[in-house]
This record gives structure tokens, sequence and C-alpha cells, in this order.
């Protein structure tokens, strides 16, 4: 049929300037874009957590500097510098004094975890409760121990070596060094990217979270000495081994709420009722009176009232973020949810002020 003209309706991809054709490569840009940032989240997760835990860190000196003006007036690079001397030196006059010590205490408490464990193996085999092989020798702990570290994502295969764990703790110190002297100059630059009609917002919530981190980061502190300090002297009083070891790694642990706590109970109960029944029973005392302190008394009043965070949310956001990131995961499970709360908070409040402003605006007519 010569002379017939074939009409297409709807235009073709080289057809820029039709308004059909450009939405459609907005929202292709739009998914294109989304896939990208997730691989990127992927590929980066280390630098990612380096980066939230130098913050993290950020919030703690800055929470030292700000406690220690109220009693100093003096400069804020200052007192930033006697915070971190105080902290190095301390770790470094504990170290020195108790490091021969612990680390043979490490080795004996190693010892007795495999002992008491075949123990407890051994007994359930004999009630039938599990077919378990009742002597378990340091190679299977090693099995087991590399099989529950593989599960615990990339970050920790990028820094389980010693080398590329202090590598990356300097790195996330000086980063942290950086941000804690001068905080404004980096949120100004945060909030230079930002259109002018949301600044005001962004500072607002980035004070909210920056109060609500310090509080959490102080409760943690505080947690930590009162659990460790407490268990060490505690333990000692009781005649029960290894009392100042225990007391360390109950103080280390105390920094992951609810994992921690059970890891160092764990520990506690295996090396007291090495000692005999009533040092075990005792131990086990211990660990429940320090327990309820810190639970019923520490955090309800410092952390809880700055960040309210329910402990099932807590531990679950320590399961998901350990199985993404591993070991920084699980340190930072929980100021990542309280930030996360925050924001969702402030929005809430800008977006109930928003309709609330719209209300009130008469209507014509």
């Amino acid at each position: 049929m010569s002379g017939t003209k074939i009409h297409i309706e709807e235009p073709g991809p080289s057809e820029l300037r039709s308004p059909l054709v450009q939405h459609e490569v907005k929202r292709a840009g739009v998914w294109f874009a989304m896939g990208i940032s997730i691989a990127l989240l992927v590929l980066l997760a280390q630098p990612i957590m380096l980066i939230m835990g130098a913050l993290v860190l950020a919030t703690m000196m800055d929470g030292g500097t700000r406690l220690l003006g109220r009693l100093m007036p003096i400069g804020r690079g200052w007192r930033l510098a006697i915070i971190l001397v105080a902290a190095l030196t301390f770790l470094v006059y504990t170290f020195y004094l108790t490091g021969s010590s612990l680390a043979a205490q490490a080795q004996a408490m190693r010892v007795i975890v495999e002992t008491q464990v075949n123990r407890i193996g051994q007994w359930l085999q004999q009630l039938g409760v599990t077919t378990m092989p009742g002597d378990l020798g340091p190679e299977d702990f090693k099995s087991l121990a590399q099989q529950a570290m593989s599960s615990l994502g990339r970050v920790t295969a990028a820094v389980g070596t010693m080398v590329g764990a202090v590598t990356s703790g300097v790195m996330m110190l000086v980063l942290a060094i950086f941000i804690a002297i001068e905080p404004k100059i980096y949120e100004r630059g945060v909030a230079w990217m930002l259109p002018m009609d949301r600044r005001d917002r962004f500072y607002a919530i980035a004070d909210r979270m920056g109060w609500t981190l310090r509080r959490l980061m102080f409760g943690r502190l505080i947690g930590m000495a009162v659990e460790g300090g407490g268990t060490w002297l505690l333990l000692w009083a009781g005649g029960v081994p290894m009392a100042g070891l225990l007391g360390i790694l109950t103080g280390l642990f105390a920094f992951l709420p609810n994992i921690g706590s059970i890891i160092s109970g764990v520990l506690i109960v295996l090396v007291g009722f090495s000692a005999g029944v009533d040092a075990g029973l005792y131990a086990f005392g211990v660990y429940l009176a320090v327990q309820i302190v810190d639970g019923y008394l520490i955090v309800p009043m410092v952390a809880k009232r700055a960040t309210d965070l329910a402990p099932a949310l807590v531990l679950a956001a320590q399961i998901l973020f350990g199985a993404l990131f591993g070991i920084m995961g699980l340190f930072l499970a929980d100021p990542i949810v309280a930030m996360i709360k925050v924001y969702l908070e402030e929005r809430s409040k800008a977006l109930e002020a928003e309709n609330g402003r719209s209300a009130a605006v008469p209507v014509a007519g």
C-alpha cells in the first residue's frame, strides 16, 4: 500500500526533548543511583564503620572536654589534650602493672574454660541430652571460634589480623581527635551542602544527636567502671581466682549491652566453679549483684533517660549489625540506633509543626 503513512504516537528514546522520555530517564536514573548506592555500601562497609566509630570516639572526647570545661576555664584544645593524656596514662599504667600477671591469667583461664566446658559436655552426654563428644580438645575450640568469627561479616575479615586491627584503631583514633578538636567546622561543612531552608533543621538534629550520644557514652563508661571495678573487688574479696582479669573483661564487655553481660557472666561462673561449688555460687551471686546495680541504677539514671532504647531493639540491632558489619557492628549498634531514633523523632516533630501551621491558615471564601 504505497502512500500509506505510519504514525508513531509514542516518542522513541532519541526524542530527548519529549516530556515522557525525560520522565522515564529520571525514573531509570533514580533506580540506577539506588543500585550504585547499595553496591557502594557493601564495598565500603569497613571505612563506613571506621568513620562511625571515630564519630563515637569524638563524641566521648567532646563530652569529657565539655565536662572538664565546667571545672577548668581554659581553651578547648588544652582541655582535650588533658583528656587524651589522662586516658593514655591510665591505660599504660594499668597494663604496665598488670601486663605480666594478666597474660598468665589469660592462659590459665583458657585452660579452665576448656576444662569446664568438657565437664559440662560429658555431663550432658551422660544424661543423653547431647551427642557432642565428651572430650573437646584445643583444636575443636579453635575450629568453633573460627566458625563463630566467620559469621560476623565482612569487616571482621578485614580487621581480623593484628596488623589490620591496630591500623584500623589508629586511623579511627586520629580521625576522632581531628573531629573532636573543632567539631563545628565539620558540622558547618555538612550543612553547607544542604539547601538553605533545611540547614536550621540539620543543626537542630545534629545538636540533639550529639547530646544523646554524649549521654549514652557517659552512661556506658560509668557502667564499664562500675561493672569492671565491682566485679574485681567482690571476686577478689571472695577468693575467686583471676579476679583482676575477670574484672577487666567484664568492664570491656560492658560496652556491649545484653550480649556483653552474657559473655562475662559465663566466664565468671565457669572460673568460679573451677575453684569449687562455694566459689562458683559466690561468683554467680557477684555477677547478679553487679548486673542489678548497673541495670536498675546506672542505666536508668544516665543512659536510658537520654535514649530510652528498648532492650529487645538493641539486641536485634546488635544481631543485625553484627551479621552485616562484624565486631565493629556489634560495638556501634546502639549508638547508630540512638542516632536513627533521634532523627525520626526530630523529623516527626517537624512534620507535626508543618501540619499545624497549614491547618492554622484560614481558607478563603
